[in-house]
């Protein structure tokens, strides 16, 4: 905990990089001050709580998480599956299912879940982000055109059908402000400036809206200002209220009908999937934006305090309004080039929206609904990695891609929760299906010509790879079944780097099978830390039923010894 501030405090900052790091703090503010709105809105909640959770958890993480450079605020990942919750729990539901998913991030990141999160298959990951790609523009294109659509309710084909279906509704005036910003956006680049696209696009889709709303007074385009309106204190009016964010329990925030949540144990139990799902995307999110930032830097993060971090904001957050954050990939990587190389630059950027939240409030209500639904356009373009998306169907092993697809598919067509779950067990399969080929039994001819003959009363194994509950049955169901003249079984197990129960209750299986045959095992070669476990299992050196050697020379060795004594069986 703590470990980005106290790496960076023990650096002893010089004041030319405490200037760069203020400098790289606005910067990606004014990056971060539109995103935050856009986010906030495309999951179900007005505008201001996109802007509170760039404050509090950018702030909060920052200072107590592991990563130096990472700039946390609301993500694209986040919106499909806060939108469902927003629908069936309101607000309230949404600030308690986000408090919770910080606790399992504390609890994660104490558990030291760290280093698992960072080996999630490359293909879940494209699957997940190119889904939610999807799914964001899909929802995005009701505000682009203006179309006549009260909500959208239902799943994803639902939702689709209703948009095909309200087409014939398109609104020009809309449309057009929505391709100005998108044009704006993507030729500004080529200008090559250090001013973000994010803010000229959002600000000529804006001018452009108000002069044709002057020049022609048909002209007129839904805006943040016509679109929300707050009540608060018995002070109202219409965009983003010109307020502090202010302390408020989160299960006190009204729920799908505009009454208090409460706390209860069915609620908990209701959210908990949900919080899960939020607290594992939270968790790849912001270890794989730290894994980037490390790239960019040459720096190392702590995985497991930059869990803890963001639990601690996503813990804080809620009680202020905000909504589940995360570390996001585009404002890190915009922070390092802009400078940024301390927490400080995530402080400043926290700063830099709070400031803008008292004094740009009345000009943000005229931002256009169509230049922020342009604007997650572009967002969700670039999150759906489209060309890896293909290149991976192209280029990967035939299992990779059915995972890659069946991950998208389930983000698309139902919801993350689901996905997440089958996504991560269907990778874990694999990867257990792939390990179990990797292990295997051969065994050695008795005239091998590094050992000479062998007699044929010994029979020796070769046992390679893990042995767990996945391989273990199958590399040892042969070893069992002898032959008459057996009399002892060598099992050379030098290239065994792994022994889990279900290997040792098959160890203990074949132990008692040969003792009924009254054929003698020796184990050859097992590291000291396995002959440990099976020796806690009973399995332990004995000179009539099983004897443990340290080079297969020895073991054969063993093996002749034992057949200089006079057989016992078939007597």
């Amino acid at each position: 905990m703590f470990s980005a501030l106290k790496k960076s405090v023990a650096s002893k900052p010089k004041f030319s990089e405490i200037q760069a790091n203020i400098l790289a703090g606005l910067t990606v503010g004014v990056i971060a001050l539109p995103l935050s709105m856009a986010l906030a809105i495309a999951s179900g909640v007005p505008p201001q709580h996109g802007l509170y959770t760039a404050i509090i958890s950018g702030v909060f993480i920052a200072l107590c998480g592991g990563s130096k450079v990472n700039i946390s605020g609301p993500t694209a990942a986040f919106v499909v599956v806060l939108l469902p919750i927003v629908h069936q729990f309101g607000l309230g539901g949404l600030l308690v299912s986000g408090l919770m998913a910080g606790i399992v991030l504390i609890v994660m990141g104490l558990g030291r879940l760290g280093k698992l999160i960072e080996i999630v298959p490359y293909p879940v990951i494209i699957g997940f982000t190119s889904g939610i790609g999807v799914v964001i523009a899909t929802f995005q294109i009701k505000d682009f055109l203006g179309l006549d659509i009260t909500s959208l309710d239902g799943d994803y084909l639902d939702k689709l059908f209703l948009i095909v279906s309200s087409l014939p509704t398109v609104n020009w005036q809309e449309t057009l402000i929505g391709g100005i910003t998108i044009a704006t956006f993507i030729l500004w680049p080529k200008l090559r400036t250090k001013i973000p696209g994010h803010l000229i696009a959002l600000l000529v889709g804006s001018v452009t809206a108000w002069l044709l709303s002057l020049l022609s007074l048909d002209f007129s385009v839904a805006t943040i200002g016509s679109r929300f309106h707050y009540d608060i204190n018995g002070i109202t009016g219409n965009g983003i209220p010109a307020i502090l964010p202010g302390f408020e329990w989160p299960w006190n925030l009204p729920d799908a009908n505009g009454k208090p949540i409460g706390i209860s144990f069915d609620l908990v139990k209701l959210l908990l999937p949900s919080a899960i799902t939020i607290a594992i995307l939270g968790s790849l999110e912001s270890l794989l934006c730290a894994v980037v930032a490390d790239g960019m830097t040459g720096k190392k993060h702590s995985p497991n305090d930059e869990l803890i971090g963001q639990g601690i904001g996503n813990i804080i957050a809620p009680f202020f309004g905000g909504i589940p954050a995360t570390a996001a990939i585009a404002r890190t990587a915009a922070n390092i080039k802009a400078g940024g190389s301390l927490p400080l630059a995530s402080l400043v950027h926290g700063l830099f929206i709070l400031g803008s939240i008292l004094a740009l409030t009345p000009l943000l209500a005229y931002i256009p609904m169509a230049s922020m639904a342009a604007l997650l356009l572009v967002v969700a373009w670039y999150m759906s990695e489209a060309k890896d998306f293909v290149r991976t169907i192209k280029i990967a092993p035939r299992d990779d891609v059915v995972v890659l697809i069946l991950c998208f598919l389930l983000t698309v067509l139902f919801d993350m929760t689901i996905a997440v779950a089958v996504g991560i067990g269907l990778a874990a399969m694999l990867f257990i299906r792939r390990s179990i080929t990797l292990t295997s039994t051969t065994k050695i001819e008795t005239d091998h010509e590094a050992y000479g003959d062998i007699s044929e009363n010994i029979a020796i194994y070769d046992i390679n790879g893990a042995l767990f509950f996945g391989s273990a049955q199958k590399a040892l169901q042969t070893i069992s079944m002898v032959t008459p003249n057996l009399r002892v079984v060598i099992l050379d197990m030098s290239e065994v780097n792994m022994l889990d129960m279900s290997a040792i209750v098959a160890m203990e299986s074949i132990k008692e099978s040969l003792e009924k045959q009254q054929v003698s095992l020796i184990i050859n070669n097992l590291q000291p830390r396995m002959v440990l476990k099976l020796r806690r299992a009973g399995i332990r050196n004995n000179p009539t039923d099983i004897q443990f050697s340290r080079t297969l020379e020895d073991g054969i060795a063993m093996a002749n010894e034992i057949l200089q004594r006079p057989p016992t069986h078939g007597l």
